[in-house]
This record gives C-alpha cells, sequence and structure tokens, in this order.
C-alpha cells in the first residue's frame, strides 16, 4: 500500500517530532491536536530544531521552507479523512485513545491504517474499538523523535501482514530502524527502561543516594547517555507513571508497582521539564 497523505494526532513533543520526520519523508502531512495554542506551540518546536539544523549546516532554509509547507494543521480530528496512514500520539491515558480511534474509525476511509504511539497499552484493547482490527497497529517512536533512531512495531493479534509490512517500511522510509515487539504491556522498550528509573525513584525515596549520585551511577558506571532521573525529567514523570501503572495492571506483579515518591511528585505537578520541576529544576 502506497503512503502519500500522513496525519498525526496530537501535536506535543512526540507528535509535532513525528510530523516533522514524516514531512522530511517527502510525505504530506496534517496534523491536529483539540487546541490552536497546542499546534502551533508544535510548529514551533518544529522550526527551532529545523532552525538549529540550518545553523549547523545540515539544512538549507529552502529545504526547512519546503519541509515546512508539507505540513498542515487542523483543530478538526475529520482531518484525518484524508490520510492514507495515521499515527496518534495523544496523551497516555487509555479513556483518551479510545475516544480518538472511535472517532479516526468513524472519520477515516476503509484503506486508512490507524497507527498508536502509545508507550505501553495494549494494541489489542486499542484495536477493539474500531471497525477495522486488521488495520491498527502500534508504531512507538522514541523521544526526540528527529534523533532516535529506534521505531518499535507492535502488531495486535488482530493486525494484518499487509498492515503490519506498511507499516515497517513506512519506519524504513523515515529513516528509522524498526523492531518487532509482540503485543504486551510496555512492549520491549518500556518493559525494561521504566522498571529501572522506577528502581532509580526508589533509590532516591529510600536515600540510598542523591539525584546527582544515582544519576552519575548509571552515566558512568553502565555508559547510559544520561541518568535514569533525568531520562525520566525529560520523558515526562506523568507518562512514566502511567506506564508502570499499565505495567502493574497488566502483569499483577509487584516489581512493576510505582515508586510512592514517583506518584507524589506527580500529583505535586512536578512533571519533569515540561513543568519546570521535576526530579531537577529548569529555568
Amino acid at each position: 500500500m502506497e503512503i502519500k497523505t500522513f496525519c498525526v494526532v496530537g501535536s506535543g513533543q512526540m507528535g509535532s517530532g513525528i510530523a516533522q520526520v514524516a514531512a522530511a519523508s517527502g510525505l504530506q502531512v496534517i496534523m491536529t491536536d483539540i487546541k490552536q495554542e497546542f499546534i502551533d506551540r508544535g510548529l514551533d518546536t518544529i522550526r527551532r530544531f529545523l532552525s538549529k539544523s540550518v545553523e549547523k549546516g545540515k539544512f538549507s532554509n529552502e529545504e526547512m521552507d519546503a519541509l515546512l509547507g508539507r505540513i498542515r494543521t487542523s483543530t478538526d480530528i475529520q482531518a484525518a479523512s484524508e490520510a492514507d496512514f495515521v499515527v496518534e500520539a495523544a496523551t497516555e491515558e487509555e479513556s483518551v485513545k479510545f475516544k480518538i480511534f472511535s472517532d479516526l474509525d468513524a472519520a477515516c476511509p476503509a484503506h486508512t491504517i490507524l497507527s498508536t504511539n502509545t508507550s505501553s497499552i495494549p494494541i489489542g484493547r486499542i484495536a477493539a474499538k474500531t471497525r477495522r482490527p486488521d488495520k491498527v497497529i502500534g508504531m512507538h517512536f522514541m523521544n526526540p523523535v528527529p534523533l532516535m533512531k529506534l521505531v518499535e512495531i507492535i502488531p495486535a493479534l488482530t493486525t494484518s501482514e499487509e498492515t503490519l509490512k506498511t507499516t515497517w517500511d513506512l519506519a524504513v522510509k523515515f529513516g528509522k530502524t524498526p523492531a518487532k515487539s509482540e503485543d504486551y504491556a510496555g512492549f520491549i522498550a518500556n518493559r525494561i527502561l521504566m522498571p529501572m528509573i522506577n528502581e532509580a525513584v526508589f533509590c532516591l525515596y529510600h536515600g540510598v543516594g542523591t539525584r546527582e549520585d544515582i544519576d552519575t551511577v548509571m552515566k558512568l558506571g553502565m555508559n547510559h547517555p544520561m541518568g535514569p532521573l533525568a531520562l525520566a525529567d525529560l520523558i515526562g514523570l506523568d507518562t512514566c507513571l502511567a506506564i508502570m501503572e499499565t505495567l502493574y495492571a497488566g502483569f499483577k506483579d509487584s516489581k512493576y508497582r510505582p515508586c510512592p515518591l514517583l506518584r507524589k511528585y506527580v500529583e505535586a505537578g512536578w512533571l519533569g521539564r515540561k513543568s519546570g520541576r521535576g526530579f531537577y529544576e529548569y529555568a
């Protein structure tokens, strides 16, 4: 199946990044969100990234303008009706995603593939909210999308081989390296990553080390580019908590129990970089 028009639902950190790589691959892109201010913020994120690339000589001004010209926006999810392929990149809440997929299923023509950038929610559960479960799949990008090479591809039990192949080929077209995961809560990336982050929060909670010491041990001892607490701040502590809760609900295993300190920070509104404070403070 040939993909000509691509739609992203959600213009936040992930959605704007996905829109950027899709436009960079030459596709016509529709980026939607519920408010114009969210869309404007997403476009500004894309412009800032591209401007830095121009300064470094990776892009010309003409190429930047051409890329931006391939992105159009809308606050109406019905705009997705023009797309051959949709990626949902909304907040990590089941009820929100279920509603979006129900709306997309009603709006989009029968051939359109509906994918989700969910970082932990089983794809089959989302596919069941549509009348096209064979055309629903997980396409989990890493943050920051323009720089990270990996895309997890997660077919549900009902996903067709054609949908899997089209999604795989699209990830390659975006310049990414796809990896297939079976449809279990957290998939591969977050089933491994989030318990590590959660354990780092437990170390802080129990006073095993300071935030700086914990991150230094993982950076210098395990050669990680970023410590787990700083990474949690980048991801968003609310997202980390939501993923841990999905893992805990999916497996009923105590090793996935979210650290009380993580929940306490989220309840206080300390969500990481996006709120100005998480485990670290940000200007």
